[in-house]
């Protein structure tokens, strides 16, 4: 094997974004996977309650939780998506319906809602949300903070359609 011919399938095991076909040294580019749906989380679906209404801020706030909603495939924001978030905090426990709140996504498909300090549960300081519109398939998410004294916590959705 020649030295070049080595040196461009080495580029490819790096990950570059190039395909060799059966014929030496012909070179055609990768086809690019589609972005997979983000699954469900074990426990994010506890003390879920249908229907939360669309706040502007959960309780006094000084807590934020933000991110993105995105379509599986193509990665396309979502715009105008309803994403409920609840959790035990400073104020109210996570099966309250107080402490249960809805947002819509933006035109780029963020999303962001004021809620009241995130407190340890079960040992673990965490969130909860949802996307449970319909157009796509319910998601439920349960994201783990890294500590009790952060004062926001990101989640990110890809949604397959319904």
């Amino acid at each position: 094997m020649t030295s070049h011919l080595l040196a461009r399938r080495t580029l490819l095991a790096a990950g570059g974004a190039l395909a060799v076909t059966g014929i030496s040294g012909l070179l055609v580019p990768a086809h690019a996977k589609g972005l997979a749906p983000t699954p469900t989380m074990r426990g994010g679906s506890n003390n879920y309650l249908p229907g939360a209404p669309i706040v502007e801020r959960i309780g006094g706030g000084g807590f934020w939780m933000s991110g993105t909603v995105r379509r599986a495939g193509d990665g396309a924001p979502l715009a105008g998506q309803r994403i409920q978030i609840w959790a035990h905090t400073t104020e109210g426990y996570e099966r309250d319906p107080h402490s249960h709140g809805a947002t819509l996504t933006d035109a780029n498909g963020f999303f962001r809602l004021e809620m009241p300090q995130i407190v340890p549960a079960f040992g673990q300081p965490h969130g909860h949300l949802a996307y449970d519109s319909g157009e796509f398939e319910t998601v439920f998410l349960r994201p783990v903070m890294r500590s009790s004294s952060d004062t926001s916590l990101e989640a990110h959705f890809v949604l397959k359609p319904a």
